[in-house]
C-alpha cells in the first residue's frame, strides 16, 4: 500500500469519530428510519453489517440518505462482497479478521479497508500489508482496553478502531488512548419500535455521542 492510502486510512478513521454505528438493520424501512435520525445530529459515518440477505438494501438506502457521511460495509468475508461494496458506492470495508487477499484487493479497488486483528503477529501481517489503519476485534473479548494500549508501545504508527462489546458505558475509556481513533458500536443503533415509541429520547441519545 502506498504511503498516500496509508494516511488515507488513517485520516478517515479520524474523521469518522467518535462513534461508527456497528448496523445490522432489520430492514431498508429500519436503515432509513435510523439515518433520518442520524442526519439530524450530523453522525459522520454507519457501517452495515451483512449479517442479514438484505443487508445490502440496506446499504444502498443508507447511501442514499446520508450523503454528506462515510456509509460503510462491514463482515466483508470474500472478494465478491468487497467487490459489491465498491459497486455500491461504500466509503470503506471492514472485515473481522485478516486476510492478503482482501487487503490487495481493496488496494486494487482504491476501497479504504479496515480488516480486524486480534494479536500482535496478525498486526506485524498487517503492517507488512501496509496498512496503519486497523480494526481491533474482538476488542472485549480479546484483551480490552489494556490489550489495545500494551499494543502501543511496539506498534506506535498504527491507529485502532475497536469493536465488539463497545458500549455506552466504555467507549469512552477506548476513544480516551491515543492510538484509539475511533470505535464501532451497536449501541447507537436504535430498534424501529424504540424509533416509533420513543423519537425525541432516541435523538436525545445519540446527541449525547455525537454534540
Amino acid at each position: 500500500m502506498s504511503e498516500q492510502t496509508t494516511d488515507t486510512g488513517k485520516q478517515l478513521l479520524a474523521s469518522i469519530a467518535p462513534v461508527v454505528p456497528v448496523a445490522d438493520f432489520s430492514d431498508a424501512g429500519h436503515a432509513a428510519a435510523c439515518c433520518e435520525l442520524f442526519n439530524q445530529v450530523s453522525v459522520p459515518s454507519v457501517e452495515v453489517t451483512l449479517r442479514r440477505s438484505n443487508a445490502w438494501e440496506s446499504l444502498s438506502t443508507c447511501v442514499q440518505a446520508m450523503p454528506n457521511a462515510a456509509v460503510g460495509v462491514g463482515t466483508i468475508i470474500d472478494t465478491e462482497q468487497l467487490h459489491k461494496a465498491k459497486d455500491l458506492g461504500a466509503a470503506f470495508a471492514i472485515s473481522p479478521g485478516l486476510s492478503a487477499e482482501l487487503v490487495e484487493l481493496a488496494q486494487r479497488l482504491e476501497l479504504p479497508y479496515f480488516p480486524g486483528i486480534a494479536s500482535a503477529s496478525e498486526l506485524m501481517l498487517a503492517r507488512s500489508l501496509g496498512l496503519r489503519a486497523l480494526k481491533f476485534f474482538p476488542a472485549e473479548a480479546a484483551g480490552g482496553i489494556p490489550m489495545v494500549k500494551s499494543l502501543g508501545a511496539p506498534f506506535p504508527d498504527i491507529s485502532f478502531c475497536p469493536t465488539g462489546g463497545i458500549s455506552q458505558a466504555n467507549y469512552r475509556d477506548y476513544l480516551a488512548l491515543g492510538n484509539v481513533s475511533c470505535v464501532g458500536g451497536s449501541f447507537v443503533i436504535p430498534s424501529q419500535a424504540a424509533i416509533e415509541s420513543d423519537r425525541d429520547a432516541q435523538l436525545a441519545l445519540l446527541a449525547e455521542v455525537y454534540t
